[in-house]
């Protein structure tokens, strides 16, 4: 399995970012193509604190191919074209060829 990782800094409005992210991104990001399952939510150090990053999603794929395809396809189009709309700071996204089990 390969996962998508999507990691956020801290906005400058939080409660906008997680109503927007919760009822507009996730339901188009759930209409990509060769998605298998997402995971995502506010993220902290292991004491509660802020961490380096204030939210993370996590896109499980079949394969690097098929998250790239993923983003290529219209409904990614539509994906990443939203991600302005609640995250002025462009995400850092990294690719984790997992090893689950």
């Amino acid at each position: 399995m390969s996962k998508l990782i999507v990691l956020y800094k801290k906005p400058a409005d939080p409660a906008h970012f997680d109503k927007h992210f919760r009822e507009v991104h996730v339901p188009l990001v759930k209409k990509m193509p060769g998605l298998r399952a997402t995971s995502f939510g506010p993220a902290s150090t292991l004491d509660g604190g802020e961490g380096a990053f204030f939210w993370i999603f996590i896109g499980t794929f079949d394969s690097l191919k098929a998250i790239h395809e993923a983003l290529a396809s219209p409904e990614g189009q539509k994906v990443v074209a939203d991600i302005p709309n609640y995250s002025p700071d462009a995400p850092t996204i990294l690719h984790l060829e997992s090893t689950d089990g």
